[in-house]
């Protein structure tokens, strides 16, 4: 009972209250959880050149996932088995793109590739594609290991 008659008389006394102290307590959390995002090959180069509109998606469908959530334009990538690499399809002016990333590895988000998809036909990630994303996803795995620490 003494509890709630302090925070009535710290409530009237400063208007911020005991909010201001949750929210701190808030940003301070998850600001220390932030993982770190690795840019595998040339994705970060490719990303540059696409619409703002486009980069401004895929930057908050990448930070959901620096903080360990995922975006709803996120989903995982078929053929890799389970939900460990992600993609995030975005639709803009008539062309489609594609980010995708991997989650899998322990405090650290990698972005393996980034491209438009070209193909006229079908909604499958393009075979060339794939077989990128594999060969980047194995660059990804050996850098997290201990390997060549180049952040592309």
């Amino acid at each position: 009972m003494a509890s709630s008659s302090w925070l009535r008389s710290q409530s009237t006394k400063d208007t911020r209250g005991p909010v201001v102290i949750y929210k701190k307590t808030y940003i301070d959390i998850t600001a220390s959880v932030t993982k770190p995002l690795v840019w595998i090959g040339s994705a970060r180069r490719d990303l540059r050149k696409f619409p703002k509109q486009v980069r401004i998606d895929f930057g908050k469908a990448l930070h959901a996932a620096q903080r360990g959530t995922t975006d709803p334009a996120a989903r995982p990538l078929k053929g890799f088995g389970g939900a460990g690499v992600l993609e995030i399809v975005d639709r803009y002016d008539t062309n489609t793109y594609r980010a995708v990333y991997v989650i899998q590895f322990a405090g650290v988000v990698y972005v393996l590739h980034v491209f438009q998809k070209k193909a006229k036909a079908g909604v499958a990630t393009p075979k060339t594609d794939i077989d990128l994303i594999r060969k980047r996803l194995a660059q990804a795995e050996q850098q997290h290991t201990g390997g060549n620490q180049t952040h592309g």
